[in-house]
């Protein structure tokens, strides 16, 4: 018993005495605090005084030290009445236009070199056909020369060369993702392939390629990746070159010059039909505006249409748009005609 009531004193002892030191360390802690604050506030008291100081000198040298809210009213009449720009200097002036001129610059110098790139690779350009090979030699001059040359073009450096002028644009076939279906219109129409891996998208896109002078080109391409998907359909549109006729029509018109189509034609891709009727002078492309980029480039300037079917599809409008300026070539003309009618470009009229 005697044991037992020596070890429950020892361990009350020792239990005092855990007390007494967390007390302790709690009471200096506490101390510690007190003087962090206290030595806050003498420093915030002292920069206040040094304040006063300073506003005193400056009020006595003569300066006038504005209030916040003089300041906002202040602000607040500039707003209303409108206050002047401060004068600049040139040298300031010839910064700001050097600096606005630099994009356009930065825009020249890539197109620069992209056009030193094309030269450069139709320099090192090596025909493997042989319409290529008759077209690097000199033997066919023009485009008209090409396509009556019996074979297929097949190599794009062709089109490169006879016609050194020819654009390119390409056309909204598809569609970002939006509500409802309200996604703005994109120039690649992208699907996805499902795949044990995940998800597999691909890009499609539709080019169209013309020098505004009689030949027009139209061509489609699909990709991984978006780039290849552009220069492939840019590829494609220039091996489906073709020639066009043009004319004055339009019995309203009369004038004799080559800004429409000679004749009514008509075209069909799926669904859509369209067809494509002269009109007079100053009318301008009374048709979709994806047509008409490939008007455009065509170099027709006045034309009515009709269409018909699933025109929201746009690949096969624009398609079927293609087929009906295919048929100006492919309907025989009588042998004499009052029509002033022209075969491609005006350089290639004999």
């Amino acid at each position: 018993m005697k044991k037992e009531n020596q070890t429950k004193q020892s361990e009350v002892q020792s239990q005092k005495s855990e007390v007494k030191e967390e007390v302790k360390q709690s009471e200096v802690q506490s101390q510690k605090s007190e003087v962090k604050e206290e030595v806050e506030q003498s420093e915030v008291q002292s920069q206040k005084s040094e304040v006063k100081e300073v506003v005193k000198e400056v009020v006595k040298e003569g300066v006038k030290v504005e209030k916040p809210a003089e300041k906002k009213a202040e602000v607040a009449k500039e707003e209303v009445q409108g206050s002047k720009p401060k004068a600049q200097s040139p040298e300031a002036v010839k910064e700001e236009k050097t600096d606005e001129a630099k994009p356009a610059k930065v825009v020249e110098t890539r197109l620069t070199a992209r056009a030193q790139a094309e030269k450069d690779k139709l320099d090192s350009w090596k025909p493997r056909t042989e319409l290529g090979r008759a077209v690097r030699s000199g033997d066919v001059t023009n485009m008209s020369e090409a396509l009556s040359f019996g074979k297929k073009v097949l190599e794009p450096e062709i089109v490169d060369l006879l016609l050194p002028n020819i654009e390119s644009d390409l056309m909204l076939i598809g569609q970002a993702k939006g509500k409802f279906g309200g996604g703005q219109r994109r120039i690649f129409k992208q699907t996805q392939k499902k795949t044990a891996e995940g998800n597999v998208p691909s890009f499609t896109t539709l080019a169209v390629v013309g020098n505004k002078d009689g030949y027009v080109g139209l061509g489609m391409a699909g990709s991984k990746e978006t780039v290849p998907a552009r220069d492939k359909a840019i590829r494609n549109a220039k091996l489906r070159l073709i020639k066009i006729r043009r004319s004055c029509g339009s019995w309203a018109c009369g004038c004799g010059t080559y800004h429409s189509i000679p004749f009514r034609v008509t075209g069909k891709c799926g669904s859509v039909r369209i067809t494509l009727l002269p009109a007079p002078k100053g009318t301008g492309l009374c048709v979709e505006k994806e047509c008409q980029k490939l008007l455009k480039l065509a170099g027709i300037k006045d034309v009515w249409s009709q269409t018909f079917g699933s025109t929201k599809t746009k690949s096969n409008l624009v398609t079927a748009c293609f087929e009906a300026l295919k048929q100006l070539m492919e309907i025989k003309l009588p042998a004499k005609t009052e029509l002033k009618i022209i075969d491609g470009a005006l350089n290639d009229k004999q």
